[in-house]
């Protein structure tokens, strides 16, 4: 399944909360506010470690990955989901951690430096598109973009085999798209975002502000919001 031009927004799957939920027949319980962000300076020192990569789609039967990008035709996207083996044990125990019928779907995890590429380029090349959705490509593999890393995943909440849509579905490019953005708007999608803000964070994820389908483990945005040292470079897959 392929569109004729890649499509940043693309594949739309997900339903929004109120849908999802009532397809189920739940109710979320009220969740706890998202605290306040900001962008963090990104320290400048790596103290790296020597993790793995993980295949997600064999990660967790609560756990199923849509491949965004390769879904979307784009030219450098690869059609498996990889992550760093300390981001595969965390999202392991978020997965555990949610009550049934919940779940998580994976829309993206490490991906090449030729695909950040050609994200960023289309990106820039857009005047609709915001500046700063998608990271700059760098030659340094010590100052990684977030998913070159293996360190940063984009997932939403799934109920029964839905993907959830809180309030925007991923990539959005608008201002909804921002974590926090539902915060004044009581209602099921702004208790998805506190759940799977609150389920993510307990297992030590931070999440990026812009996006709230975005999260980081070991990374500099992660390393500068913990003040600790980040951990992951530059990575890639087995061959």
């Amino acid at each position: 399944m392929t569109t004729e031009q890649p499509c940043i927004g693309y594949p739309r799957l997900g339903l929004p909360a109120e849908s999802a939920l009532n397809s189920a027949g739940i109710r979320l319980p009220e969740q706890p506010p998202l605290p306040s962000f900001t962008e963090p300076t990104e320290p400048a020192v790596i103290d790296p470690v020597d993790e793995p990569m993980i295949r997600v789609e064999d990660l967790h039967p609560k756990i199923d990955v849509v491949p965004h990008y390769a879904l979307g035709g784009w030219t450098n996207a690869t059609g498996e989901c990889w992550l760093r083996s300390g981001i595969a044990i965390r999202l392991r125990a978020v997965a555990d951690a949610l009550a049934e019928p919940f779940g998580l779907v994976v829309y993206d995890g490490w991906r090449p430096r030729v695909l950040q590429e050609e994200l960023y380029l289309t990106a820039l090349a857009d005047p609709s598109i915001p500046p700063g959705l998608f990271a700059e490509p760098t030659r340094d593999d010590e100052r990684p973009a977030p998913h070159e890393s293996g360190g940063a995943v984009d997932l939403a909440l799934m109920v029964d085999g839905v993907a959830v849509a809180p309030g925007t579905d991923f990539d959005d490019t608008t201002p909804k798209a921002f974590a926090a953005a539902l915060e004044d708007v009581p209602g099921p999608d702004r208790d998805a975002r506190r759940l799977l803000y609150w389920v993510m964070r307990n297992a030590g994820f931070v999440v990026y502000e812009g996006e709230w389908w975005h999260f980081e483990y070991g990374t500099r945005r992660w390393a500068a919001i913990v003040n600790r040292s980040p951990i992951y470079g530059a990575t890639r897959p087995p061959a």
